[in-house]
């Protein structure tokens, strides 16, 4: 793969959008311009952006370059992960395999429920008062 021809891949997790590029290059992860661990510092979210790279041992090979908004940290983290496990499937597509047992293809359809109205949130109600 060249780099004039980068894969791209989209990923979504609760209210968080990643768009994932994927180059050939040494290994490097940025995260809107910044490294991945400094953009993730906690262990579990930088596991979660490296499972799928790890799961196709395809780390070394290529860079991976992220733009990502909406949702707090471990929504952007699921966003991250899964569009570049769509971009590993475009690329390598005996890779699907492993990509799939390891869960990282499927879209967690989780998102917040609406608040109800005559409530204080979703499921919440005000107080009451019998007298």
């Amino acid at each position: 793969m060249a780099a004039s021809n980068p894969v791209w891949g989209l990923g979504r997790r609760k209210s968080a959008v990643a768009r994932v590029r994927l180059l050939a290059g040494s290994g490097k992860i940025l995260i809107n311009g910044k490294d991945f661990e400094v953009y993730f510092p906690t262990v579990g979210q930088q596991r979660d952006v490296l499972g799928p790279l790890k799961a196709t041992d395809s780390r070394a090979g290529y860079d991976v370059l992220v733009n990502v908004k909406g949702g707090g940290p471990r929504g952007q983290a699921g966003a991250v992960k899964l569009g570049i496990a769509r971009c590993l499937l475009k690329q390598e597509s005996d890779a699907e395999a492993a990509l799939r047992e390891g869960g990282f293809l499927t879209r967690d359809p989780r998102m917040k429920e609406r608040k109800k109205y005559g409530q204080r949130g979703a499921r919440r109600r005000f107080q009451f008062s019998k007298r």
